[in-house]
């Protein structure tokens, strides 16, 4: 899972700010757009009806047991693919078919940490997604957080290891994600500059338990990329305390790092696509999509990130396939479960280029990929003459604990569609707890609150029905390419 970006916050009042300066420029407003009232009152059921439904419970359940850990490109992957195109039909979507993805495969087999000297004792690491293989040994140079680290002149790391000891900070939306998250993805960089032999981190989470987190890192064109890892929160606390008994007696800490994992040629996954038709000709070519991603790290089993993902969004498909024929909404629901998220957005940018010309037929994009917790905000950046129609559907979503937000963003799988000109829905879910699991042995079946299952389902049902009942477009459309300067 990618966290989305603090610049997304700004789209919807960037829009708002477009549409007005058009209007009085003299171009004529679109129709306001409003949701039916008939169409409400279905919400309403569907609402009810999905607080009490296990679809989403039994789909994650299905894939984490029958699946497990699926990282993009195994076998498991490819079992996860087969897995998800039978559940979909199995959940009576009308059409279900796959999207081929293609992308370089990494693999993890074997790794192990370990401080040398007098004090030696092993350590708790993983080897970081993208790190070549090796063993290294060397000492240790302790760095506070990233810009310290990038601070460090060329060649002051020659021969050494690197550590950035940055501890992430616990939030509800996550925003403390961010410079964790850049720890790990420039860190090797970084370090290489300084003239390191290997990269160490404490973990992108905020948990204590003696669990590290992976994720992918990059390392910028033209360095040779070097083994890199992440601690366990316990381990980079005793790596801290070492590295500063070596510099207070003067023989600083060394620790050998041995990793088995790299790069293993190229592989093909799918994105694998389920639609509930819509009901009214000329507008069931219009989707409105949802999903998550249905790779996951190999540590856990992938069930918060994103196997809940997956089984919200099947479930909310589902529960507004199971209305009558005449309670159908007139746009299609697609859900669409992604490849290979973890390795950069393979699959949210196959699918965006593969509909690059269809960006005015999405209605509205939405992931779940935030885990399973509460649903506590909702907000979207559509155009302004489409803002009444996102106020009902934020009223429909009040009765289950959710407030309208000022701030937001698309998914990351959604993200590259929007980026092209679709507008986006955000349903904010509770991820105080989130980063104690996220892309750790420890993200497993258990961790998921069937009650917050079905409260996301519900949400997402609603929110699917409702912006697919609309009786005109929320405002999506290609982007006109900046003129070059």
């Amino acid at each position: 899972m990618r966290h989305m970006s603090s610049s997304t916050f700004f789209s919807a009042a960037l829009c708002a700010a477009i549409a007005t300066a058009a209007f009085m420029a003299g171009a004529t407003p679109p129709r306001e757009i409003r949701i039916p009232d008939a169409a409400l009152g279905i919400a309403d059921t569907l609402r009810v009806r999905a607080l009490d439904d296990l679809t989403s419970w039994n789909v994650v359940e299905s894939l984490t047991t029958q699946v497990g850990p699926r990282p993009g490109g195994s076998a498991a992957d490819a079992r996860a693919v087969q897995w998800a195109e039978v559940m979909f039909k199995t959940l009576g979507y009308d059409k279900v078919w796959l999207q081929p993805v293609s992308f370089p495969r990494w693999v993890r087999r074997s790794e192990r940490g370990e401080i040398l000297g007098d004090y030696a004792q092993p350590l708790t690491l993983t080897a970081l997604g993208g790190s070549p293989g090796g063993t290294i040994e060397g000492e240790v140079v302790r760095f506070a957080d990233l810009a310290a680290l990038e601070a460090a002149p060329a060649g002051s790391l020659a021969g050494k290891i690197a550590f950035v000891d940055y501890r992430m900070s616990r939030a509800r939306d996550g925003s403390g994600y961010g410079p964790g998250s850049r720890t790990r993805s420039r860190g090797p960089s970084a370090a290489i500059r300084a003239g390191a032999i290997g990269y160490l981190m404490r973990s992108a989470g905020t948990d204590s338990h003696r669990f590290p987190h992976t994720g992918a890192t990059r390392f910028d064109e033209g360095l040779t990329p070097i083994p890199s890892a992440a601690l366990s929160a316990p381990d980079a606390n005793q790596l801290a305390r070492l590295a500063q008994l070596g510099n207070t007696l003067r023989k600083p800490a060394r620790v050998r790092i041995s990793l088995d994992c790299g790069w293993d040629g190229a592989a093909t996954s799918y994105n694998v696509i389920g639609e509930i038709t819509g009901s009214q000709h000329g507008l069931r070519d219009d989707v409105v999509v949802i999903g998550g991603h249905l790779d996951s790290w190999d540590l856990g089993t992938g069930a918060v990130d994103d196997g809940a993902g997956i089984g919200i969004t099947m479930a909310a498909g589902h529960l507004i396939g199971r209305l009558p024929k005449a309670q159908r909404p007139p746009r299609t629901i697609r859900v669409i479960a992604f490849a290979n998220e973890e390795h950069g957005l393979y699959g949210g940018k196959a699918y965006a280029d593969a509909q690059a010309a269809n960006v005015a037929r999405h209605q509205i994009v939405a992931e779940s990929d935030f885990g399973a917790g509460h649903i506590y905000a909702f907000n979207s950046n559509a155009a302004p003459h489409a803002r009444g129609a996102i106020a009902q559907i934020a009223a429909a979503l009040k009765p289950l604990g959710i407030e309208t937000s000022e701030k937001g963003g698309p998914g990351p799988d959604v993200g590259p569609i929007a980026e092209k000109g679709a507008i986006w829905g955000w349903l904010a879910q509770d991820g105080s707890d989130y980063f104690d699991l996220h892309h750790t042995p420890d993200d497993t079946l258990d961790k998921i609150d069937p009650a917050a299952l079905a409260q996301n389902t519900a949400a997402y049902a609603v929110f699917a029905y409702l912006a697919a009942s609309a009786d005109g477009s929320f405002g999506s459309a290609p982007k006109t390419p900046a003129a070059a300067p």
